[in-house]
């Protein structure tokens, strides 16, 4: 939102606050579709079931054959939840479900050694199916088209891709799931809101102030010529160094030179390090980097 604002000096502070808004709830809705996609895989192998049975001169292995992997405990406790299909309905999830795509998820997914080891087994504990429905999934996030599919719908995906995934893998781990599973997911007020907007304001309201604090510590760089994001990086920050008392200066450091990884160029990290490095000094001296709790002064 940020480097939007840079981009679009047209922009106000209520208009970008309403896109943060609307990120922060796709994100959420992201969880929500891959567990439905989760879900609809499985109960795709009734469609397996069905066709083995019709087949004229079935195997043993069609004769055999059940739909266990949709019905068993684990994934009803996700098909059968009520709360779950109202969230579904209320961000209108079904609609961006591809019969196709899911069809080849599960088809993929039916050639593993896995899943064939499964199938022979009269029965599965729940510890047995989890790392089955982990595999599935998995599969699902190797495929090459993954990626496209979920951006097709969703063009933060790529942003929100180690956030989701690392969600799906802890919702299967839980399992059987309890009715308000997905509660626990829901972005809260205390992080996109006390913290996130309360950001997002400072650093739109306060630009001129933090970049009058950085400009002494770049040294030999001209302003000019520091990267659009890097200097945004640095003025959020700055901005959390000095008005969020909670947070501990080590974390503000090591979370912002991560991001550059993510966001800027290969040089980026070791340049926002070391300014920040000088920042946090100059602050300590000037008394006005002020942390609360036992370790926060450090």
């Amino acid at each position: 939102m940020l480097y939007t604002m840079s981009r679009d000096k047209d922009l106000q502070l209520d208009e970008v606050l309403v896109n943060y808004r609307k990120n922060i709830n796709k994100s959420f809705e992201l969880y929500l579709f891959n567990v439905l996609q989760l879900v609809k895989i499985a109960e795709y192998s009734r469609n397996d079931a069905s066709t083995r049975a019709s087949k004229h001169l079935p195997t043993e292995e069609d004769k055999n054959f059940t739909a266990k992997l949709f019905e068993n405990e684990l994934i009803q406790s996700i098909a059968a939840n009520s709360g779950f299909l109202e969230e579904v309905a209320i961000h209108n999830l079904e609609k961006q479900l591809d019969e196709d795509t899911i069809r080849r998820y599960y088809s993929e997914f039916s050639k593993t050694d896995e899943y064939k080891t499964f199938l022979k087994n009269k029965e599965n504990t729940a510890e047995e199916i989890k790392p089955l429905l982990i595999l599935m999934f998995r599969t699902c996030t190797s495929n090459e088209s993954f990626d496209e599919e979920m951006e097709a719908n969703y063009p933060c995906w790529m942003d929100d891709k180690s956030l989701v995934i690392g969600s799906m893998k802890k919702t299967i781990k839980a399992m059987p799931l309890a009715p308000d599973f997905y509660e626990s997911y829901r972005p809260t007020n205390d992080t996109t809101v006390d913290f996130g907007e309360v950001l997002l304001s400072k650093v739109c309201n306060e630009d001129k102030e933090l970049l009058s604090v950085i400009e002494p510590t770049l040294k030999n760089w001209d302003v000019d010529r520091v990267a659009i994001i890097d200097m945004i990086l640095l003025k959020m920050a700055l901005s959390e160094l000095i008005s969020f008392p909670t947070i501990p200066t080590k974390v503000t450091l090591n979370e912002f030179v991560e991001i550059s990884k993510l966001y800027s160029t290969d040089k980026s990290k070791d340049f926002i390090n070391g300014i920040l490095d000088r920042l946090m000094k100059q602050l300590n001296n000037d008394g006005k980097i002020k942390k609360e709790g036992r370790g926060l002064k450090e």
